[in-house]
Formats: C-alpha cells, sequence, structure tokens
C-alpha cells in the first residue's frame, strides 16, 4: 500500500507584480484537499476530509500571517527569476 501527498505553490502575475495572487494547493491521492488563497487570505478546505487542516492552519495566526506575506516573500521576490525565463521562452 502507498499514499501520495504533495503541495503546489502557484504564483500568478498581473501587470507584472503589480497584482499578484498565490495560491498554496494541498493534494491527496491526486484529489485536491485544502488550499490558501492570497485573495481570501485564509486557507479553505476544498474537500470535507481538507475542514480539519483548513480549521487548524486558520487558528495558528503566526502561521497565516506568515502566509499572507509569501506573496511578496515567496511570490514578489521569484518574479525576477521566472520572468526572465518566461520572456525567453515567447
Amino acid at each position: 500500500a502507498h499514499f501520495l501527498e504533495y503541495t503546489k505553490k502557484e504564483c500568478h502575475f498581473f501587470n507584472g507584480t503589480e497584482r499578484v495572487r498565490l495560491l498554496d494547493r494541498y493534494f491527496y491521492n491526486g484529489e485536491e484537499r485544502v488550499r490558501f488563497d492570497s485573495d481570501w487570505g485564509e486557507y479553505r478546505a476544498v474537500t470535507e476530509l481538507g475542514r480539519p487542516s483548513a480549521e487548524y492552519w486558520n487558528s495558528q495566526k503566526d502561521f497565516l500571517e506568515q502566509r499572507r506575506a509569501a506573496v511578496d516573500t515567496y511570490c514578489r521576490h521569484n518574479y525576477g527569476v521566472v520572468e526572465s525565463f518566461t520572456v525567453q521562452r515567447r
């Protein structure tokens, strides 16, 4: 028996870094269970099995503030690297 659990972080850029959206998505056996969306500023369950994780992470204020800040510390911070790669591929 085995299982696969993974996360997927997505940074979506609009008009350069003028508007940035971060999605932090959590999957179990190919099914998305819970996600953070920077537009919401919190975790939300995608399925009932994701509800306990969303509730727990939302109750951890320091953790939640770090995730909210990731729009700047993760997405905007790495924008230059991504921009040079995507511009070359066009």
